[in-house]
């Protein structure tokens, strides 16, 4: 506004002149370099403008450019968090997880240095006899003994599980729920170990040796009874013994069908203890 009011301003200036000094040359040379200057200096302004003006422009599209990059920069920092939190839950449950095997390992060795020490002058003491009682059951590939300071409820591993394998068989449960109703009944306190045993054969595919096929078919023996009987988790732990403790030779088939079992071990230390 302020060039073009100037513009008119000299218009009105030069009408003047022209109007006014017709009669003398020399003030209308004067008046035509004073205009020629004030032009000079009126195109010299508008290159300066329009000079910021591109160099306004210029700054609005590196702002532009550089919010662009922000943008994308918070994006992948937020991405980055993203992932840093998944780890961080992932390592957690991780670490939640090898303390609930640390337990577990501590309690089987406690188990298993309690069941050789056979300390002296202690004994189960139920409040039945599971000796008398669990025969009455009828079950197939049951028996029952005492050994030392400790009870064995032994089952047989064909009655249990498929040739070779460590998945229970759908006729299983019908049996372990009977035994666990009857642990439960006459031991519900104690402290029950699940012992898996083999024959003197190699391990079936894919277990790279008996001590990890025999705690395969513990850990599924104790999957069920720690999910599907009132048996409590804490009461139970697991031992994969291989073939290291037959209780018959291995000469016969007989005698390799006797040496695959389960053997619910009930021990007199109670839960807590």
């Amino acid at each position: 506004m302020r060039t073009v009011a100037a513009g008119c301003a000299l218009a009105m200036f030069v009408g003047l002149v022209l109007a006014g000094c017709a009669q003398n040359p020399y003030a209308l040379q004067s008046q035509m370099t004073t205009l020629q200057q004030q032009q000079t200096a009126l195109a010299q302004r508008n290159q300066e403008l329009q000079s910021r003006a591109t160099t306004l422009d210029q700054d609005n599209q590196e702002l532009q450019t550089q919010l662009a990059q922000n943008q994308r920069q918070t994006r992948l920092l937020q991405d980055q968090a993203s992932a840093l939190r998944e780890q961080l839950g992932s390592t957690t449950a991780q670490l939640a997880q090898s303390q609930q095997d640390k337990q577990l390992v501590e309690r089987n060795a406690q188990a298993v240095v309690a069941s050789t020490k056979r300390r002296a002058g202690v004994s189960i003491a139920p409040n039945s006899s599971l000796a008398q009682n669990l025969p009455a059951l009828n079950l197939p590939g049951v028996s029952v003994r005492q050994d030392g300071d400790v009870v064995r409820i032994e089952i047989s591993g064909d009655q249990l599980f498929e040739p070779g394998g460590a998945q229970l068989r759908a006729e299983a449960a019908t049996l372990l729920d009977a035994v666990a109703a009857e642990i439960e009944r006459t031991y519900p306190e104690q402290i029950i170990g699940i012992e898996g045993h083999s024959d003197n054969d190699p391990p079936p595919s894919p277990w790279a040796s008996s001590h990890q096929f025999t705690m395969g078919r513990a850990m599924s023996v104790f999957d069920y009874l720690s999910t599907r009987t009132r048996l409590k988790p804490n009461q139970l732990f697991l031992v994969g013994h291989g073939g290291n403790h037959p209780v018959v030779s291995n000469a016969t088939l007989a005698g390799k069908a006797r040496n695959r079992r389960v053997e619910l071990v009930v021990y007199p230390d109670r839960v807590g203890q």
